[in-house]
């Protein structure tokens, strides 16, 4: 059992109970029960590991995010919440803030002033224990410090990586994770993917142009429940429409999930055969023959198979580690030249404080790459802001150390991302979620934008960055999160996206 002391008082929620989990050092966490008392938030599991806790937390100016302590022992004494988070938030700042000095990064000085403010508000945040009122202002008042640095840093990162890449155009001798070129040898630099899902419908003329002044890739989604309603009879229509104008028009295709372990996307008549895995595993496979048979030559990209953890199908974790296996042995085998990867959702696996699973997302992309199927690369998929079923937010770095994670698996890796731009009730949204009241506008989505985007693009690991949701007119999958709102007008973060493109990208290619 841990134990945390949460001020003010008032913010020792039930939501906060429902979101917390306590995670080990492999990053794994375990199935917790949580319990509000008072001012306390009390969390129950079945070992007695030292752990990290993982919670929201508001923050001035930055939202709510999640944040993390460090490894904490089990203690009869509780912990107090504010100054854990805030200590594990600086130390991940100078840790990381120490990795990019190693490969010769330029720190602003406004860094080195913001995280000598942080550390100076936690000491007295560390020194006023006995008086927990004003230690959790001094650690509110450390936690926009630190958040502030992290922000700066990573933006640096960014322009720096960016300019080692024009850099390395001219001279073909800079790595391009180097910001100083520290490596000396040639590391080249493939062109990154910015896209969008186009959605289940043809686009209008006004938002083609929109699309195009903004993406050079698009996400061509391969419903099965749409494209197979009836067993054995398919519709291509729309997706031949669709991958029709995405060559017409330059840009890079990518196909699916040819399957995505999703109820909403899955055929009705498919739940008659889920007590018989080899039936299912036949009719996935008569799925990916006729669509990589029908579009091989007019993909540039295969997303095999999405949302693999997903609790669907009356299907083992070995089962549907099998499907998943298999669906891209078949597309390797019907089209070998064209790369096939697969989608995680929830990389941070926050669902695992509710059940535990034998492979979370992590281990699962491992087992895959061991197998030696053919996977050419990775797909995470994080819709930020929703719970349950999507990512908790969470700031830059903490992003960053994910991507560190993924990138040890030595595949390309791709991002699929939304965050909503409203809180209130979206009727056409399918996924029921909880919003915070507040927590969300148009110009936080932007702003969520303009922070993550260009950083994934700097990484040399990432291939690709698509917004996976299109536009809220339309049914759609989470509440707000398309780019065009339901009125069909575009919204401030789909003009971001456009500015990306034109400073990052094009500066890379031309």
């Amino acid at each position: 059992m841990m134990r945390f002391r949460v001020f003010p008082a008032e913010r020792n929620t039930e939501q906060l109970a429902r979101q917390a989990y306590l995670a080990g050092i492999d990053r794994t966490s375990w199935p917790v029960r949580t319990a509000v008392e008072g001012d306390t938030l009390v969390l129950h599991r079945s070992v007695s590991d030292s752990a990290n806790l993982h919670a929201p937390w508001p923050v001035e100016g930055h939202g709510e995010l999640t944040l993390s302590t460090g490894s904490l022992i089990e203690r009869t004494e509780p912990y107090l919440l504010p100054l854990e988070l805030v200590r594990g938030t600086i130390v991940q700042v100078r840790n990381q803030l120490s990795e990019w000095q190693l490969i010769g990064l330029a720190v602003p000085k406004a860094v080195g002033g913001k995280l000598a403010t942080a550390i100076e508000r936690f000491s007295h945040a560390a020194v006023e224990q006995n008086n927990p009122a004003v230690s959790a202002r001094y650690s509110d008042e450390s936690l926009r410090a630190a958040l502030e640095a992290a922000n700066l840093l990573a933006a640096a990162y960014t322009e720096q990586v960016f300019a080692a890449r024009r850099r390395e155009k001219v001279s073909g001798t800079v790595c391009a994770e180097h910001p100083k070129g520290r490596a000396g040898k040639r590391c080249p630099t493939p062109f990154p993917l910015l896209g969008a899902e186009l959605g289940a419908d043809l686009l209008d003329d006004h938002t083609s142009r929109q699309f195009l002044m903004t993406f050079n890739a698009a996400e061509v989604p391969i419903c099965w429940r749409e494209t197979e309603s009836t067993e054995g009879r398919f519709s291509w229509t729309t997706n031949d429409r669709q991958i029709q104008w995405c060559r017409k028009h330059g840009l890079k295709v990518v196909a699916g999930p040819l399957l995505l372990l999703d109820h909403r996307d899955l055929p009705d008549w498919l739940y008659l055969f889920e007590d018989d895995f080899e039936n299912v595993l036949e009719f996935v496979s008569t799925l990916v023959r006729a669509t990589v048979n029908r579009y091989r030559g007019q993909v540039d990209y295969w997303i095999c198979a999405g949302r693999v953890n997903s609790d669907v199908l009356a299907m083992s974790e070995q089962e549907r580690l099998r499907l998943v296996a298999r669906t891209v042995e078949l597309t390797r085998e019907l089209d070998p030249d064209t790369p096939a990867l697969v989608s995680f959702d929830q990389p941070w696996a926050e669902y695992m404080r509710e059940r535990h699973v034998d492979f979370p997302p992590f281990h699962f992309a491992d087992t895959l790459i061991r197998a030696d199927i053919g996977l050419s690369g990775l797909m995470m998929e994080m819709n930020l802001g929703y719970f349950p079923g999507g990512t908790m937010p969470r700031h830059i770095l903490e992003f960053n150390r994910q991507l560190d994670a993924w990138s040890l698996l030595g595949l390309p890796l791709w991002l699929s991302l939304c965050a909503p731009s409203a809180y209130h009730d979206d009727p056409l949204a399918v996924r029921k979620v909880a919003l915070r009241p507040g927590s969300w506008t148009p110009a936080a989505q932007q702003s969520f934008a303009a922070r993550l985007i260009p950083f994934a693009l700097a990484r040399q690991s990432i291939q690709g960055v698509l917004w996976n949701q299109l536009h809220d007119s339309r049914p759609h999958d989470f509440p707000h999160g398309g780019l065009f709102d339901d009125r069909r007008q575009a919204k401030p973060a789909l003009r971001t996206l456009a500015a990306i493109r034109r400073k990052y990208l094009k500066s890379v290619r031309e």
